[in-house]
């Protein structure tokens, strides 16, 4: 006898003893089932080098949302837990590059326990940015986890928009 006919389905298949209805029959196999498929789905992505390297050193890609405007360039940036000082913008003539970095620790000892946790994670972000974009009146808010930069285009950049008008064919 062998540990593999001890097991009521097979392994090679992913298949779990299911209800007419196609759910497992008992919930803790579901569970089972679906942790597999995450931690399956999470190192298949990183030996493919879709989930990457960012995925396994404690970098993070914060959503990002950038607009354009008539009057300016509008960068947002979800950003929770971070502050303003765990935050760097730099602003060059055809790009704009966010940094930021967050370590917490927290240790707590009480009656004879003693826990002790580390988190880091850290990202950058490079915008590439059009002509005509006047970086003496970039300004920056962050304010509820989002932060937000405003890069007003110069007047020359602003004149040069043009509208085109849609007609019917």
């Amino acid at each position: 006898m062998q540990i593999s006919d001890l097991i009521p389905w097979g392994r090679d298949k992913d298949q779990a003893p299911t209800t007419e209805s196609g759910r497992a029959a008992n919930p803790l196999v579901a569970l089972q089932r679906d942790i597999n498929h995450v931690f399956e789905d999470f190192w298949g992505r990183v030996e493919n080098g879709l989930g990457g390297r960012n995925a396994v050193v404690g970098m993070f890609g914060p959503s990002t949302d950038v607009t354009e405007t008539d009057k300016s360039i509008e960068v947002s940036m979800e950003l929770p837990g971070m502050t303003e000082e765990d935050i760097d913008i730099s602003l060059s003539s055809d790009a704009m590059t966010i940094r930021g970095e967050k370590k917490v620790e927290h240790e707590e000892t009480r009656k004879g326990v003693y826990m002790s946790e580390r988190s880091y994670g850290s990202f950058y972000r490079t915008v590439p940015l059009p002509a005509g974009v006047d970086p003496e009146k970039a300004d920056a808010k962050f304010k509820n986890g989002v932060l937000t930069v405003s890069l007003p285009k110069t007047e020359e950049a602003q004149a040069k928009v043009k509208r085109i008008p849609v007609k019917a064919a």
